[in-house]
């Protein structure tokens, strides 16, 4: 969006909310359990990771009202431009629309398992590390987004790509982590959440700058060049540890 139009404005309060609540949401799951005492680093016990569970639920559902219903102009439109504004979509579309976002999702991920087989043979005959097929898999989960975000900041609608970003970065780690803890608990497996030095490090690097390069309404093309090497740091590490 940079490149084609130099700036873009998008709602304050709708990155401010969403953040809030992504960051806190990052910190309960992949950094405190690194520092809790009850089992070793990086895991929580039965009691921890039920209250992490309910937790990121509540945050997350709480996004969700905030967004769709209490505070729906935040997401709708920017300062510069009440033309953004939408009417609600009536309930028929609302629910079809459902249903094609349940069906295109159980496609996407049906795709990811059947392509980690093949993903996974390519990274080892690169002599990759494995954990480099984790990060494709989420590249191809999340490609339908992504996608959509791209073709949104090139019609300058940031606001819409700014939606389904952090839109689905909060859904990506909101839901995941309680459907995770859910299974641990009823076939009682253990699950490392807490991330490592490097990758909190990273962690707070990424948050760090998405808060400062979205602090202000309006965002240029140095934003996103840092954003996007913050993110070649981060794969190209997981292929170089």
């Amino acid at each position: 969006g940079g490149l084609k139009h130099r700036e873009q404005f998008f709602n304050k309060k709708s990155v401010s909310t969403a953040l809030v609540t992504l960051i806190s949401i990052l910190v309960l799951t992949l950094v405190l359990p690194n520092f809790t005492t009850s089992t070793p680093s990086g895991s929580y016990n039965t009691a921890q990771l039920l209250f992490i569970a309910v937790a990121s639920f509540v945050l997350y559902f709480s996004f969700i009202l905030t967004q769709t219903v209490r505070h729906r102009d935040y997401f709708l439109a920017d300062d510069e431009d009440p033309s953004h504004h939408a009417e609600p979509p009536p309930t028929q579309i609302a629910l079809a629309s459902l249903v094609c976002l349940v069906v295109c999702l159980g496609v996407v991920i049906a795709l990811a398992k059947a392509l980690s087989p093949a993903i996974e043979s390519m990274v080892v005959s690169w002599g990759a590390p494995k954990a480099l097929v984790g990060v494709i898999i989420a590249a191809v989960v999340l490609m339908p987004e992504s996608l959509a975000a791209l073709t949104a900041a090139r019609r300058n609608r940031l606001q819409t790509s700014i939606n389904l970003a952090l839109g689905s970065a909060l859904a990506s780690i909101g839901l995941t982590i309680p459907a995770v803890a859910l299974v641990c608990l009823i076939y009682d497996i253990d699950v490392m959440l807490g991330l490592d030095a490097k990758s909190m490090l990273l962690l707070g690097l990424s948050t760090f700058t998405v808060m400062l390069s979205l602090h202000y309404g309006k965002t240029n093309m140095l934003y996103g060049i840092v954003l996007l090497v913050n993110l070649a740091a981060y794969v190209f590490t997981v292929i170089v540890p």
